[in-house]
């Protein structure tokens, strides 16, 4: 019998390429949307994915990405302009009579939230639902494990940890667990339409826990340095994270402060889902720290210590212009996730103890 053709779409990202792998190794064919023909895309060519170039939205290519496509992994790309290629993928999925969509959305994912991508999931979410005749499963992580394990070539050549989210915990899971549970539901739509989940690591995490467990990987005692945000965002603008991306990581920075990550977690979803135990913390830094760039050399270690030097030095990000030259929408009453009613009920409630929900809504209405 033959197995229906899956799109992905951000198919060279974090979760995309490994959905794509995931499927290839089930003996699904599977149809790689990428921005463009480039080395990336070529490994997905040569493991056996076809490949379709595509904006998201763009609609014409969009619809022609999908033609013959009984199902799909939806993958948002990180801009402001994501709620468009949404309603594109949404037209163009009802055409080709698409049977099912899994999407990645947020933790955070709420109407009023500050950050325009968090609030454009929510619409996002509710977008696919909404989709007549296609049926939808929504995957929403937290802070990925990635998100912290950027700063081990710190940990590994200097000692330091660098941290920002004060005395705040989270359960990261793993980049290929947030994909194996997408692939699972890929794989069964009837027993998961209609559902949402949250893949989370194994055991909540705080600064300390994080650096012990890096500090077991790169083989050095690792110690946590409280680092300010206009640090971080200096940082990253010199690592070349785009400021599309930053504009909503200086609002999540103080959800994690408040607890947002915490609340419900851990979770039993990449189990109950897969089959299999989430990976921990260690495992997936282990894993980075034997990525070429983080190895103990000398090399890298003048690097390192060139970037900790320089980044005080560096300039960071201009957002206020940024948002003035977006001309974003902004909410009137905008909420970080912990103090909205609505994120609250949506998703807390699902991962939470009845004792703990309604300790939160009290909590909110004080």
């Amino acid at each position: 019998m033959l197995k229906p053709r899956i799109l992905v779409t951000g198919a060279t990202g974090k979760t995309g390429s490994v959905v794509v792998a995931e499927l290839l190794k089930a003996g699904y064919p599977v149809r790689a949307m990428v921005h463009r023909d480039d080395g990336r895309s070529a490994r997905l060519k040569a493991q056996g994915a076809e490949i379709a170039v595509a904006d998201m939205s763009d609609f014409e290519r969009v619809a022609e990405a999908l033609k013959d496509v009984q199902r799909a992994y939806y993958c948002p790309p990180f801009d402001p302009y994501m709620i468009q290629g949404a309603v594109a993928f949404a037209v163009a999925a009802t055409q080709s009579r698409l049977e099912h969509i899994v999407s990645l959305s947020q933790w955070l994912s709420s109407p009023s939230h500050p950050a325009l991508m968090t609030r454009q999931h929510w619409l996002v979410d509710r977008l696919f639902s909404m989709t007549p005749g296609v049926a939808h499963t929504i995957v929403r992580p937290g802070f990925f494990a990635d998100a912290y394990l950027v700063m081990i070539g710190f940990a590994a050549h200097l000692g330091v940890f660098p941290w920002i989210y004060g005395d705040s915990r989270n359960a990261p899971p793993s980049n290929e667990d947030i994909a194996r549970v997408a692939v699972a539901a890929l794989m069964d739509p009837v027993q998961h339409a209609g559902k949402s989940y949250r893949p989370t690591g194994p055991e909540l995490l705080g600064a300390k826990d994080m650096a012990k467990a890096i500090g077991r990987a790169v083989g050095r005692p690792v110690r946590v340095v409280p680092a300010p945000t206009w640090l971080f965002m200096k940082a990253a603008r010199m690592g070349g994270l785009p400021i599309d991306v930053i504009s909503g990581v200086r609002y999540y920075i103080d959800d994690h402060k408040r607890g947002a990550f915490e609340l419900g977690a851990p979770t039993t979803d990449v189990l109950d889902v897969t089959g299999q135990p989430a990976e921990d913390f260690e495992t997936i830094a282990r894993r980075y720290a034997a990525l070429p760039h983080n190895r103990r050399t000398l090399g890298n270690w003048l690097r390192q210590f060139a970037e900790f030097v320089i980044a005080p030095l560096s300039p960071g990000f201009d957002l206020e212009r940024y948002d003035r030259e977006l001309r974003r929408p902004f909410p009137s009453e905008p909420k970080f996730a912990p103090e909205s009613k609505v994120w609250l009920s949506e998703h807390a409630m699902a991962h939470v103890e009845p004792r703990a929900a309604i300790a939160a809504l009290r909590t909110l209405r004080a």
